[in-house]
């Protein structure tokens, strides 16, 4: 082998380092072997992370990816390997996280031969991907991985696949990397219209009951600071969607809570109640508008998104400003005038206070006997640092977690949105404790989800992540329960569940577990998982028949959002 010859399984190494990978989850197999040879030389410059499933990789890259910012990477063999990752990637190309997942393949004289363990795995995961390609020379190695983080990232970020055969990976090829800045067919951004400002800026500036939608395109766009300069400068109020949350502190003035289905009473009912809607780095999703023939029609709507293909794709909209949130906030702040809007905002604390009244105060200090979820996480705010993230799985425990953690900075909210992939929590809260050691990762996950991926557990005992999991046990399928008691005549079909004994299976993974049943013993059970020196299980059982409320029902206005 010549110096500057290599074998393309080393190529993809080095242009992940050059990429500045420093963590990879996966699963080895027989289409990429080769890759996993050539990681055994390079262990001491890359990280190499071997979850149970190749979904837990996936999920666990997701993780990484959102509290760290940067771009989460796996690796799968061929075959089952790659379509154990499509649930994942799909996840990611609807949650706009950045993954670059590149899988092996069949050697290339075997393509479309039914070979063992071969699937179009490019075919497959087109939908769900940003991009996708199929390699089949290792000369064209570099360059297809070095594109896949440029478009993972870039402008709105996603999901990227690169599938290479196994003879590209065991042939030799010219070092070639070069780090793609761009190439002529991707324009990820769009410069920003000063006529856009200029209207948007009329509309704010001339209404009487303004509001402001932000999504998750604030902390993708690294524009938090930017949108609380606008805020302390308008004084609008600002609710958030559930990707959302931390962008602003929730100890903000203007802060008057979250958006959707499970959200807030008072920012969903006067949503239909404003004269202009300003939605920031959100897209409208079907959970927040809920009958879209009667959302906002009262409000002339400014909609400030990153993707083109967001604007009047659900609702239409007077004044679309594209382009990052960053650059179009500060440019839309200075062309604002100072403001206050006391009294619009006093109308969202009275309808507080009514939350407070008719939900908060029983989910929070309940007369009940048994636990509440939401007196669960009101204790764990006691005690959790700042900056711990919240990664939840999907169901009841994760709206309630929502509604009910103290969100303050930014990056702490981990979640499967659009997709709601249950089994998504286990390995998504390791992906980002294994980012950050130092801060505080708890994981919410309800006893559905977590027997999806609770192999992963066997990754927390390997990597000794001190994440701290919290099961609400329910003994049910939570949230279909809830359905089926409200809109199926209580016709509880197959929701609820005959459970293991978790605690016996955390301490067979060698992970320190704690069941709680009493309200006496939910402190010193919270209190010992955060101040435990590594991985933790606490198990709550908690009431089998809590619904979560508010609530809008599918096909309802937002206006007809339900405090029972």
């Amino acid at each position: 082998m010549k110096d500057s010859q290599m074998r393309g399984a080393d190529i993809v190494v080095r242009t992940l380092i050059e990429e500045n990978a420093e963590l990879i989850f996966g699963y080895p197999g027989g289409a990429i072997m080769p890759v996993y040879d050539a990681l055994y030389d390079y262990h001491e410059q890359i990280k190499h992370v071997l979850t149970r499933h190749e979904q837990g990789a996936i999920h666990a890259a997701q993780g990484y990816a959102r509290v760290s910012g940067k771009v989460g990477v796996c690796l799968a063999t061929s075959g089952p390997g790659a379509t154990n990752l499509i649930t994942g990637l799909a996840d990611a190309q609807i949650d706009s996280t950045p993954l670059v997942c590149i899988t092996g393949q069949v050697a290339s004289h075997l393509l479309g031969t039914d070979a063992f363990q071969e699937t179009d795995v490019v075919g497959i995961s087109m939908p769900g991907t940003k991009w996708n390609i199929q390699v089949r020379r290792a000369e064209d190695i570099a360059p297809a991985i070095s594109r896949a983080f440029y478009i993972a990232k870039s402008g709105r970020p996603g999901p990227v696949l690169v599938d290479i055969t196994k003879d590209a990976q065991t042939s030799l090829a010219e070092w070639n990397y070069e780090k793609c800045l761009g190439f002529r067919s991707y324009k990820p951004q769009t410069p920003i219209s000063p006529s856009a400002i200029k209207e948007a800026a009329f509309l704010i500036n001339t209404a009487e009951r303004p509001y402001l939608l932000f999504g998750q395109g604030v902390v993708l766009g690294q524009a938090e600071d930017e949108l609380k300069a606008f805020l302390d400068k308008t004084g609008i109020p600002a609710a958030s969607t559930l990707l959302g949350s931390g962008a602003l502190s929730e100890d903000h003035p203007n802060y008057v809570g979250k958006l959707g289905m499970h959200g807030n009473y008072a920012p969903n009912l006067l949503t239909n109640q404003c004269d202009v809607l300003i939605a920031v780095g959100m897209r409208f999703d079907d959970r927040v508008t809920g009958d879209l023939s009667r959302y906002a029609k009262q409000a002339k709507i400014i909609h400030l998104e990153l993707d083109p293909a967001e604007i009047n794709k659900v609702v239409k909209c007077e004044v679309p400003v594209i382009g990052n949130a960053k650059v179009s906030l500060d440019l839309l702040t200075k062309a604002c005038r100072e403001q206050k809007h006391e009294d619009w905002k006093a109308r969202f604390r009275e309808l507080e206070n009514q939350e407070k009244e008719q939900v908060i105060q029983n989910d929070l200090l309940p007369s009940k006997a048994g636990l509440t979820m939401g007196e669960v996480i009101h204790n764990i705010n006691d005690y959790k640092a700042d900056d711990a993230i919240l990664v939840t799985d999907v169901g009841q425990h994760q709206m309630i977690a929502w509604r009910y953690f103290n969100y303050k900075k930014t990056r702490t909210q981990v979640t499967s949105g659009g997709l709601g992939t249950m089994g998504f929590a286990l390995p998504a809260a390791l992906g980002a404790q294994l980012h950050d050691y130092s801060r505080q990762v708890i994981c919410v996950v309800g006893d559905g989800g977590i027997q999806m991926t609770i192999q992963e557990l066997g990754t927390i005992m390997q990597t000794k992540a001190p994440v701290k999991i919290v099961l609400l046990n329910n003994n049910f399928l939570g949230m279909v329960r809830q359905w089926q008691q409200m809109f199926f005549d209580k016709r509880y079909s197959f929701t609820e569940l005959d459970n293991p004994d978790f605690i016996k299976i955390a301490d067979a993974y060698g992970i320190k577990a704690k069941q709680v049943t009493e309200r006496s013993q939910l402190k010193e059970g919270i209190e010992d998982m955060l101040i435990h020196d590594g991985p933790y299980f606490l198990e709550v059982v908690v009431e089998k028949e809590d619904n979560v409320f508010p609530m809008i029902a599918t096909g309802s206005s937002v206006e007809e959002v339900r405090l029972s």
